[in-house]
């Protein structure tokens, strides 16, 4: 049976990180201010470092590979986005809808991950959809039921309905999409990511159903969830723009499980939901409000599981 946690991740260690013009077109979550850019990355670099060291201290496997000074990729602290990991020694890469976040894509880092033991038996690139202007973006596009094949999509300018579709007949994961929102402005506008409004893990899963004004759309997202086995606890659009819908389970190498979540997440929770996320996990609470508030993602997206 596919296993739903991995207990070894890759992060990227930023070298420039900054706010990118790029992909603030459709990513509401990122805020600009008027920090020098060297002040970002140092801020940035020193959210990443004690994150490595809270997860290597619960015993989770952290691989990191150090981002290079060209070209410049001020979103290379997201890896999940254009790079996923499956059993069997799968490797999928992804079309991604910014141009400066297409260099993100480097084999160097895979020849790394071979050095650390990673077998790769297949690679799969879907960035030639690119040139369609179609866009897929990893485990930022599609939240994974790993172990009943499922994998959910909210369809946006970045996860393209038609590419997900051959994604999910290619790999053999039964699709469930939808559009989700979120208010901006007064205006209800796609949200850019699906980690941020769903997170599946083992047992249950952290929903922003609120995010879905169909109601059919959310019903049949709900009645998937409960048929695969998952508790819903649900989390309001409030909590989401707190990056409460951006977590991670995985496990640590004695098989002990954890949810991984930023301290905003954490701040916007009320008690009676993190009694019942603790009842299934230990919490492991990071604060990363740099990279939150310039990058527009939170502590999901600066993981790649590797299985």
């Amino acid at each position: 049976m596919q296993k739903q946690t991995a207990h070894t991740i890759l992060m990227i260690e930023p070298i420039a990180f900054g706010f990118n013009d790029q992909t603030a077109a459709n990513n509401y979550f990122q805020q600009k201010n008027n920090l020098p850019e060297a002040d970002l990355q140092y801020l940035a670099l020193a959210e990443f470092n004690q994150m490595v060291n809270q997860l290597r201290s619960k015993d989770i496997e952290v691989l990191v590979v150090k981002d290079t000074p060209e070209p410049h990729t001020p979103d290379s602290i997201f890896p999940n986005n254009w790079i996923s990991f499956h059993e069997g020694g799968q490797v999928i890469l992804y079309p991604m809808f910014a141009p400066n976040r297409r260099s993100e894509r480097r084999d160097d880092i895979l020849q790394i991950l071979e050095g650390h033991g990673l077998v790769i038996n297949n690679l799969s690139d879907f960035s030639f959809w690119e040139k369609q202007n179609l866009f897929l973006e990893g485990t930022g596009s599609m939240i994974f039921d790993r172990v009943h094949q499922i994998a959910y999509a909210a369809l946006s300018c970045r996860t393209d309905k038609s590419v997900f579709l051959q994604f999910c007949e290619t790999f053999g994961f039964t699709p469930v999409y939808f559009s989700a929102r979120q208010t901006v402005g007064g205006k209800r506008l796609p949200i850019y990511h699906t980690n941020v409004m769903l997170s599946v893990a083992d047992g249950y899963a952290v929903v922003c159903a609120d995010s879905i004004d169909n109601i059919d759309e959310r019903q049949m997202l709900i009645e998937s969830l409960e048929k695969s086995g998952k508790k819903i606890i649900s989390i309001s659009e409030e909590q989401m723009h707190a990056f409460a819908g951006n977590m991670l389970q995985l496990q640590n190498k004695e098989g002990e499980k954890c949810l991984v979540m930023s301290q905003a997440a954490f701040d916007s929770l009320t008690e009676s939901q993190i009694k019942r996320l603790e009842s299934y996990n230990e919490l492991i609470v990071i604060s990363i409000p740099t990279i939150e508030k310039t990058g527009g993602g939170s502590v999901r997206c600066m993981m790649a599981e590797i299985f």
